[in-house]
Order: C-alpha cells, then sequence, then structure tokens
C-alpha cells in the first residue's frame, strides 16, 4: 500500500484502481497523516463497512466516531483537520474558486474517465469519449504553463483531483500529442515526481506506468 501505515484512530477504506480513492490517498500522503490503509476490492467490500456507510461504497473515512464518504467532502475534512500544509487557498474568493474548479473537473473529466471505465461502451462510443476526453486536455494544455499548478503557485485539492486521471491516461487509451500538450506534459512531471504522490500510489497504480 502506497501510504504509511502508521498506529492511528483513523481508517480508510480505499480502492487501489480507483481515481477517487486516489485523490485521497494523495492528501493524506501530503499532511503525512497517521492512518491505517484498508485496500479494498470494489467488488468484494469487508462486511464492517455496510455498518459504517449506508451506501456501503468506496473510499470511506473513518475517523474515531465520524464517517465519510464523499471524496471531495473528505479531502476538506482533512484540509482543515490537518492544516499544514494548507491545500485551499486562505482567501474566501479563491477558495471558491478552487472548489468550483473541482466541481469542473468532475463535471468535464472525471465523468469521461467512469464511462471509459465502466466496460459498457461499444467500440465507437469508447473511442469517441476518449477523443472527447483527449481534446478538452489538448484545448487546456496552455493553461500550465502559467503558474506551477493548476491555477495556482502552491499545490492544492484541485491538484489532487487532478493528478489521478493524468496518471491513468495510458489506461484509458489515451496518449497526449507532446507538440501541442508540452505545458501539461511538464505540469504531469511536476505532479509525478512529488513525494507525496509517489507515496500515495497502490500496487495496482504503480502498474498502470510501468
Amino acid at each position: 500500500m502506497g501510504v504509511v501505515t502508521k498506529r492511528s484512530s483513523m481508517t480508510f477504506y480505499s480502492d487501489g484502481s480507483d481515481h477517487y480513492s486516489h485523490r485521497v490517498r494523495i492528501v493524506l500522503a501530503e499532511k503525512s497523516v497517521a492512518v491505517e490503509i484498508n485496500d479494498c476490492d470494489a467488488d468484494s467490500i469487508p462486511e464492517d463497512l455496510a455498518s459504517l456507510n449506508p451506501y456501503n461504497t468506496l473510499p470511506t473515512l473513518v475517523d474515531r466516531e465520524l464517517v465519510l464518504y464523499e471524496p471531495n467532502v473528505m479531502m476538506e475534512y482533512l484540509d482543515e483537520r490537518f492544516p499544514h500544509p494548507p491545500l485551499l487557498p486562505v482567501y474566501p474568493v479563491a477558495r471558491a474558486e478552487s472548489r468550483l474548479y473541482m466541481h469542473r473537473i468532475q463535471k468535464d473529466w472525471c465523468v469521461l474517465v467512469d464511462q471509459i471505465q465502466s466496460g459498457k461502451l461499444s467500440v465507437d462510443e469508447l473511442e469517441t469519449t476518449r477523443k472527447q476526453l483527449r481534446d478538452s486536455l489538448v484545448t487546456i494544455s496552455p493553461i500550465f504553463a502559467e503558474k506551477d499548478f493548476f491555477m495556482n503557485e502552491e499545490f492544492t485539492l484541485v491538484d489532487c483531483c487532478i493528478a489521478p486521471i493524468l496518471w491513468r491516461l495510458p489506461s484509458l487509451g489515451i496518449e497526449l500529442p507532446e507538440e501541442q500538450c508540452e505545458d501539461i506534459l511538464k505540469y504531469m512531471d511536476r505532479l509525478f515526481e512529488r513525494e507525496a504522490f509517489q507515496e500515495a500510489l497502490s500496487e495496482f497504480e504503480r502498474e498502470l506506468r510501468y
């Protein structure tokens, strides 16, 4: 498992293949949180999870009496519970903008990733969906030339949402054209070289790229 497991009152039920679980593991690693990582199979969820999470879904974060089962809520909770390093801007306007970016990532990219990974698309639908995601990333690439991270000089929760998607591009059957995507490719290198990102990778995720 990627994140170092320590004695802790916090337990994270994680699907090692799931990009939503991945984003939370990145936050845990960035914060150096003492957490027990329970790596689960989505098709074989532990029985005790049903008593904790009414939807019996992954990921699920348990911190003493608190149970969270929505990834972005987990991320913001962890950022407030462990304030250093901060992963959301201090000022309300900038925080709201970051939340809006996360919402757009969900609407514009995560939905497409989920469709590609669902195994329910026809060959034509699969290629159309891949093209839609690829074209969206190509179009937005120049934005990454402006700052080291997504619309910010500092690494934030927004980057935690983007990184798992970009890491999965080869497994999704998507290759970004180098000439058009130089800026986003450099951004990817910055993300993937982070110590916390590497620590957060599950065994499954490591095999996606090597």
